[in-house]
């Protein structure tokens, strides 16, 4: 080994360069991995913890292109589904906006809606509150507060003295809600009971959107009935959908992501390959003499092939076992960042490492081959 090195440590900065590409894209293959399959967990974790079996109900077209209205029953038919748990109406009032005070100007509401609801929207969409307690149905001035909505207005208490101008009146923050992954319209939203958005803002009693908590092993009967049952008279214009299936979008745009990250992995890694190549086959030319006079020695063709077979190898190899643990810490620090649990596949370890053998032999085969090929007298004749 001493001798199979020897290039390698008196050239320690160019042996050192040399393994780079293969660290970076050892690296970049190991943090994708780590990184997907640490997220993919959580995210399987929260749809678990969330349940698949929350479907919403909202307000689509008509044929001519307008906005259709669900009926004003809809909610209390959806109510007779046969293996519906839990039913929330909400209606959007559209022509109301929330403001932190009455100083703000007209239109500048930040993307923030007035929703009103009952006291089942919360059990249905299993939130929970930040502070505070939730609408009992009463039709006094009060309203609860999204967590967007809450960290928008700059809300973080809740009580009398904690008010904000809703459509032209105060109203008193009762509570905050924490945020609610499956209803991110319900994040972004002020919410009053029905009475005080029939009473105050002009509710109609048509609601926009209505969330169902479903059997979780009748899921798929009560999505086949769902429209039917909340308009019965025109159900090609109810839109029926199930939240959970965004979250598991996410999943396939990270699998995407990861794909590409990968694919710039495996470029770096093939950077890597011809670099170790590259800097080999100088070598060969640079250690002609030294080769010259190993053969006039007694080494054999095989025994210079070898050395120069091991100096890629121990490079490549450097450069793997480098990227490992590049890749596991950097795994690690978006695991902590975010919270998740660090998952990296055994099979992204030794499977990395044996691309990084596999690489050194690609690497350094050519340059052997040649430098075993060179004739001694030629070799000694350089000097």
């Amino acid at each position: 080994m001493p001798i199979s090195t020897l290039g390698l440590r008196s050239r320690k900065l160019r042996a050192l360069l040399s393994g780079v590409g293969i660290a970076i894209g050892i690296a970049s293959i190991v943090a994708v991995l780590g990184v997907t399959r640490s997220s993919e967990s959580h995210l399987l974790a929260q749809l678990d913890l969330l349940g698949t079996n929350l479907l919403t109900v909202v307000n689509g077209q008509d044929t001519s292109g307008n906005e259709a209205e669900l009926p004003a029953s809809a909610a209390s038919m959806v109510r007779l589904i046969r293996y519906a748990r839990s039913v929330a109406p909400t209606a959007q009032i559209t022509d109301a906006n929330v403001y932190r005070n009455d100083h703000v100007p007209e239109g500048l509401a930040g993307g923030l809606a007035v929703r009103g609801c009952d006291d089942s929207l919360l059990s249905t969409l299993d939130g929970s509150l930040l502070a505070g307690r939730f609408l009992d149905g009463g039709a006094t001035n009060s309203t609860v507060l999204g967590y967007d909505a809450a960290t928008t207005l700059g809300v973080t208490n809740t009580g009398p003295d904690s008010q904000v101008w809703l459509d032209g009146r105060w109203f008193t923050v009762i509570g905050i809600l924490k945020p609610v992954p499956l209803a991110p319209e319900i994040d972004r939203s002020a919410l009053v009971s029905f009475a005080v958005a029939t009473r105050l803002l002009g509710y109609d009693g048509h609601p926009s959107r209505i969330y169902l908590r479903a059997d979780p092993d009748h899921v798929p009967e009560v999505h086949q009935v769902l429209a039917g049952t909340a308009n019965p008279m025109n159900p090609s214009t109810v839109v029926v959908s199930r939240p959970s299936d965004a979250l598991t979008a996410q999943l396939a745009v990270k699998d995407a992501s990861g794909s590409l990250i990968l694919g710039l992995g495996a470029i770096a890694l093939l950077v890597g390959i011809i670099g170790i190549a590259n800097i080999m086959i100088i070598s060969v030319l640079e250690r002609r003499t030294e080769i010259g006079l190993r053969r006039a020695l007694g080494a054999t063709r095989l025994h210079v092939a070898a050395q120069f077979l091991t100096e890629s190898l121990v490079l490549s190899v450097f450069g793997g076992v480098a990227g490992i643990a590049v890749g596991i810490f950097i795994t690690g620090v978006m695991a902590r960042t975010h919270g998740w649990v660090v998952l990296i596949p055994s099979q992204a370890l030794w499977g990395c490492g044996a691309v990084a053998v596999l690489s050194g032999a690609i690497a350094g085969l050519y340059p052997a081959l040649r430098a075993a090929g060179i004739p001694p007298t030629d070799a000694l004749r350089t000097t």
